[in-house]
């Protein structure tokens, strides 16, 4: 992770953006691209959503959307000060607790965390 961030921000200051990449700005800036990869899989089903990389035209378009959208958020997070990757360990643990393996298995459902 440390050599793509130290590649994203290189990638900026050559280019003198840093002044444009203010929290707020990123964080608009990565839901405009969520928002482009959503475009992408808008109407297919669910069989042809499994099956988007497989496709010659849409999986490239899918792979550069999911490319934009991790640049704009490893940016975000080096403006911030935030380890990406231990970040997403500590929500990884805290829904570990919240959501165990007994109650959650094979439900969507989102499951209230016991009363304190």
């Amino acid at each position: 992770m440390f050599e793509l961030t130290a590649a994203v921000r290189a990638f900026a200051e050559e280019r003198d953006w840093q002044q444009f990449h203010t929290p707020k700005n990123l964080a608009m800036a990565l839901a405009g691209e969520v928002g482009e990869l959503l475009a992408e899989l808008q109407w297919l089903t669910p069989e042809q959503s499994e099956a988007v990389m497989r496709d010659p035209e849409l999986g490239p378009r899918v792979r550069a959307e999911i490319g934009d959208v991790t640049i704009y958020l490893v940016r975000l997070a080096d403006v911030l000060g935030i380890d990406l990757a231990e970040a997403a360990r500590d929500k990884l643990a805290d829904s570990a607790r919240r959501y165990t393996v007994e109650a959650a298995r094979g439900s969507a459902a989102k499951i209230s965390p016991p009363a304190p």
